[in-house]
């Protein structure tokens, strides 16, 4: 099997396997149970691990919140910081985000209508970028908050986030960054935004692992998605996974020591996949083409005559998609695609592939041709 399907998911790196397999079984201990060697080694892991995560990000460790995922992460963000303002009687009711999000952070700034808020959804070009005058149109009534993320899951696209963070302080609102498909890829500041979320399993880290970035000066607050023990400053109640936050930690220690030469390598590997694509299928198209694009990622519009979901299952050994994993079981096209302009039939024929730390170039050269083999087998002219 050829995998290009990073932006999926990654495997884990084997220093992160090799981390976590310990607290398995003999360093079992509770991290919260302190009154006990076991519980204090368990718990030194977790604080290890939040420098790492912080470390990432140039965050100081007490701004770091672990949660299930980033998933969890966005909800704890937009919910819980758009509710802590109503209960100060705030009257900042909308919520701003873009029609390209993560599927997490739309369904989010929906159910706070239920509560009472404005949701808007801002449009984005043909290349997938918010335009900063739309941004700042929104902002003219009173904002509780903004969420645009730094990196598009299915195109790889890029927003411009120190530039996008400056509008929306400019109106007081607060701002909140999905920064999943962003971290380990690009640098990241934490400084332009008040709230950022991130994923292990995208930076060859567990599963079931995320973190959530809580700007603490200014503070940002934020009301809890849920009760319990008061774990982790109080917002993400319940015992923390010792073994997937170990894990989460060196993922963070890898990506920020090869941020810079893995995406070197990444974007040559891309660009020979692209190359490829191109010149074998006259007509492909490559989406968020005019627009910066994080290093690994390609989306692709198939030449008329060519369905993606034939072009997969014609070609078995290799690991591709249509679009966003939350997405894949819906027959409805990529809405991020539709979103930029796509009709649903040329969404159809959408793949997205995208390289990553363990693919090679023999791999990218084998996957060319099985790719260019399928593709002259299915092809339906007209």
């Amino acid at each position: 099997m050829i995998y290009l399907d990073y932006q999926s998911t990654t495997p884990c790196d084997p220093a992160v396997v090799e981390a976590m397999l310990p607290f398995f079984s003999g360093q079992f201990g509770n991290p919260h149970s302190e009154d006990h060697a076991p519980g204090r080694l368990a718990s030194r892991a977790i604080e290890e691990a939040r420098r790492s995560v912080a470390s990432l990000i140039g965050a100081s460790p007490r701004e770091i919140v672990f949660t299930s995922g980033a998933t969890e992460a966005n909800n704890l963000a937009i919910k819980g910081a758009a509710r802590y303002l109503a209960h100060q009687g705030s009257a900042r009711r909308r919520i701003v985000t873009v029609a390209t999000e993560h599927k997490c952070v739309l369904e989010s700034v929906r159910d706070l209508a239920m509560e009472g808020f404005e949701p808007v959804i801002l449009p984005v070009g043909a290349n997938g970028l918010v335009d900063p005058a739309a941004l700042a149109r929104a902002l003219e009534s009173p904002t509780a908050l903004v969420s645009i993320m730094s990196v598009n899951n299915e195109t790889g696209v890029i927003q411009d986030i120190a530039s996008l963070s400056h509008i929306v302080r400019e109106a007081g609102a607060l701002f909140h960054t999905d920064a999943a498909q962003a971290a380990g890829r690009i640098p990241l500041d934490h400084d332009t935004v008040d709230l950022m979320s991130l994923s292990a399993h995208k930076i060859y880290g567990p599963k079931g692992v995320g973190a959530l970035y809580v700007r603490h000066r200014p503070r940002t607050r934020l009301v809890p998605l849920f009760s319990g023990g008061g774990q982790e400053r109080g917002l993400r109640s319940g015992t923390l996974p010792t073994p997937l936050v170990a894990g989460f930690g060196v993922a963070c220690a890898l990506a920020r020591d090869h941020v810079q030469s893995e995406g070197a390598r990444l974007g040559r590997l891309r660009d020979c996949l692209a190359a490829g694509l191109v010149s074998g299928l006259p007509g492909l198209r490559v989406n968020g083409a005019g627009a910066d694009r994080v290093a690994g990622a390609l989306n692709v519009m198939l030449p008329p005559g060519h369905a993606a979901l034939d072009l997969i299952r014609a070609m078995p050994d290799v690991a591709v998609s249509t679009g966003s994993a939350c997405s894949s079981a819906e027959i409805a096209p990529s809405y991020v695609l539709t979103a930029m302009g796509i009709d649903a039939k040329d969404a159809a024929r959408c793949l997205r592939l995208s390289v990553g730390r363990f693919t090679s170039e023999p791999e990218i050269v084998r996957a060319l041709e099985l790719f260019l083999d399928a593709a002259r087998r299915i092809h339906c002219p007209g």
